[in-house]
């Protein structure tokens, strides 16, 4: 993917004033990248696929000031030419200059269990693009349907979903389908006897860590690690169009 692609126009504006809600995703048809109710720190996570910890310095509105984002591709692009287009209107419009760097933090080892993959490689003939669906069938329970996705993409969609950041160690190389049924923890301070809706909630079915084990020949192991970090080094609010 050629690293200096651009959107054709991008409008990214300060949202009205008490907004509720939020997010960031590209728009179907490959057009376009939508945000709205945003944190630019939220944006810089999507754009560099990276959990919240993993961003290091910069200036406090990062977090605090939200945004809306209409972003427009000249034509049809794929999901990663959209990537670049992100990440060079974040450069662009706020001046940004960050560097890269490894720090030791806990994190989950994504590594492939002995018993060896079983994810099944995507048939180049018909490349596609990336792309994890994930669907909440109820309360706790997950189902992940990958489509041609690399090992470091699957990482990162772990990411958003754990309570620390997923490397991926697994050396495996090209995009892989395959689908992934789990059932989460009870969320923190969920309350002793608690209901949902009324019933009891649903906590059968394999934790993520058996479910990645035996459905997926891959294994979860939390330790400590090197991480790789952005720290930015400046960044310009955005102004208008």
């Amino acid at each position: 993917i050629p690293p200096d692609l651009r959107f054709e126009v991008a409008s990214l504006k300060p949202s009205e004033p008490g907004g509720r809600g939020g997010g960031i995703r590209p728009a179907p048809g490959g057009m376009r990248y939508l945000a709205n109710n945003c944190p630019i720190k939220l944006m810089i996570q999507v754009a560099y696929r990276v959990k919240a910890e993993q961003i290091i310095g910069g200036p406090g509105w990062l977090d605090t000031d939200r945004f809306d984002l209409d972003a427009k591709a000249e034509k049809s692009s794929s999901a990663g030419e959209l990537h670049v287009m992100l990440m060079n209107m974040l450069v662009d419009r706020m001046q940004l200059k960050f560097h890269h760097e490894k720090k030791e933090m806990r994190m989950y080892a994504l590594t492939v269990d002995k018993s060896g993959p079983k994810v099944t490689p995507h048939e180049a003939a018909n490349a596609g693009e990336p792309w994890i669906d994930i669907a909440t069938e109820k309360f706790l329970h997950l189902k992940m349907k990958a489509t041609c996705a690399p090992m470091d993409y699957f990482a990162f969609r772990m990411s958003q979903l754990m309570d620390l950041p997923v490397v991926d160690l697994t050396n495996l190389p090209g995009g892989y389908d395959f689908n992934l049924e789990f059932t989460r923890e009870l969320p923190p301070g969920f309350p002793e006897g608690g209901k949902i809706n009324g019933e009891d909630p649903d906590t059968s079915g394999p934790t993520v860590y058996a479910a990645v084990k035996q459905q997926l020949g891959l294994e979860l192991k939390a330790q400590r690690g090197p991480v790789e970090v952005i720290v930015i080094d400046h960044a310009e609010r955005p102004t208008g169009n």
